[in-house]
């Protein structure tokens, strides 16, 4: 049967070579258009992410809400044993710490003195773990400009826009000048093993990359993390699971200190407290300075006497609360949007393209009346032509389907190897806080492997289906006068 069609399909390529051709140009744009959307949110969303949320994070109440001030001396202590709790509640994600710090970088000149200055954004990574997986998180392989990756503690990355603006190049010292987490002056030395360009327009502009193990050392801060991150095990953020764990997680460690302290053989999870202690015992005269480089005008922290006086009526300010990606920067109005908006622009162009299809197929048939005519003179019945008809769309629809499947999903599969850069309209983008990749990949998901079939098959044979009811329904008579004329 099938291979009866196809040869009488081949003979008259009028009426099958037009059909297959738009089947296969619309499958093509319905796949590679589904899978760019899905694609470039999902690569806006990982960017935010790598330098910012994390698909979640865990830091304490009070880190929080000074978040943007970088205040350290309210960091989590014991990320070890935190660590590996949160490893044993949710397997499906993995955790690591990064300390977050700002200060300035000092780069020398060969007789040592002060060559060029600059106000720095820096993140203490896991480099030299074991599970670590930051240089794929980063994919600072793809993203290296010069030089290596770090192998040692004192070892350090700076973006290309960081060294240019130190006239610094790889093999270069630097001197940190910040402050520790007990607010004490420090300067600690870094060499520059490497340059790197992430491509997210002005995100890393003033970035240095250095292991954790140093920036611990640098800041006094053993043990102790600024936050800790966790991604999803396949790197894609999964917004309905990010926001389930956190309600799980706060709800079980948000109640009280006592709660969180459950496990006595680890001492446990959380002695933060110490730096909730510390912030009880600071006294007036000895108020910590404000650690960002670009705030660091000799400021008092405004809010210490606000944390003594909330650290006695509630000491659950220093308990670690969890953070979804959607929480941070206002992204749930934007993460709410592109699930709707992909679903409801998946929806239109599947049905622009159902209806498109569903009119060729019923032109297709309509102008067939003589053939059909002809056929029912030599003695056909009017369900054999019907089902043949049908079997014919089936037919094309399924071949057309087919390779506008392979090519949609071969498009689809290069985009997403080599992406499309939209440098200069990022570059124009005056806002250092949004973190927008200069290139966009798609993305080869699972559906898009038979999503093409519903527009390709189903259309074509519905189309089909309603012209061969419309000859169905006609008499005998009209049908032979019709191919009269």
């Amino acid at each position: 049967m099938i291979r009866f069609l196809a040869k009488g399909l081949i003979r008259d390529r009028s009426r099958s070579l037009f059909p297959l051709l738009a089947i296969i140009i619309t499958v093509t744009l319905v796949i590679f258009g589904i899978g760019f959307m899905e694609g470039a949110m999902n690569n806006f969303l990982h960017s935010t992410a790598v330098i910012s949320t994390g698909h979640v994070k865990v830091v304490t109440k009070a880190y929080k809400k000074e978040s943007n001030q970088l205040p350290n001396d309210l960091a989590l202590f014991d990320t070890k044993n935190i660590i590996q709790t949160l490893g044993d509640m949710y397997p499906n994600y993995f955790w690591t710490p990064r300390i977050t710090f700002g200060g300035l970088l000092d780069a020398p000149d060969q007789m040592g003195e002060t060559k060029e200055q600059a106000p720095i954004f820096a993140f203490g990574l896991d480099f030299f773990s074991e599970k670590s997986r930051q240089i794929e998180i980063w994919e600072l392989d793809k993203y290296l400009i010069s030089g290596r990756l770090p192998k040692n503690r004192d070892d350090a990355l700076l973006s290309t826009k960081l060294a240019k603006q130190l006239s610094v190049n790889v093999g270069s010292s630097v001197t940190l000048i910040g402050s520790t987490m007990d607010n004490a002056f420090t300067t600690y030395n870094f060499n520059i093993v490497g340059t790197f360009d992430l491509n997210k327009g002005q995100a890393d502009r003033q970035m240095m990359l250095v292991d954790i193990s140093g920036a611990r050392q640098a800041l006094d801060m053993v043990d102790a993390a600024s936050e800790i991150f966790g991604y999803h095990n396949s790197l894609y953020y999964h917004d309905d699971e990010a926001v389930k764990i956190r309600k799980h997680f706060n709800l079980t460690y948000s109640d009280s200190i006592a709660q969180i302290l459950r496990n006595e053989e680890s001492k446990n999870i959380l002695s933060y407290m110490t730096g909730w202690n510390k912030i009880n015992t600071i006294e007036k005269n000895k108020l910590p300075q404000q650690r960002s480089i670009a705030l660091s005008d000799n400021q008092m922290y405004d809010n210490t006497e606000e944390w003594e006086e909330l650290s006695v009526e509630d000491p659950s300010v220093f308990t670690p609360t969890m953070i979804a990606l959607r929480d941070a920067s206002q992204l749930a109005s934007m993460v709410d949007f592109s699930n709707v908006a992909m679903g409801v622009m998946a929806g239109i162009f599947l049905v622009i393209v159902m209806v498109v299809l569903w009119n060729m197929g019923l032109m297709n048939g309509l102008r067939r009346y003589g053939e059909i005519g002809l056929r029912l003179a030599i003695g056909e019945s009017k369900g054999q032509v019907y089902r043949s008809m049908i079997s014919e769309a089936a037919l094309i629809g399924f071949v057309g389907t087919s390779i506008g499947t392979i090519f949609g999903i071969s498009l689809t599969y290069y985009v997403q190897e080599f992406g499309i850069d939209y440098s200069e309209a990022v570059n124009q983008i005056s806002s250092s806080n949004m973190v927008v990749p200069n290139v966009f990949y798609a993305k080869v998901t699972p559906e898009l492997y038979y999503i093409g079939f519903i527009p390709g098959v189903l259309a074509t044979v519905l189309g089909t289906m309603l012209a061969g009811l419309a000859i169905y329904k006609r008499e005998m008579s009209q049908l032979f006068k019709e191919l009269e004329t």
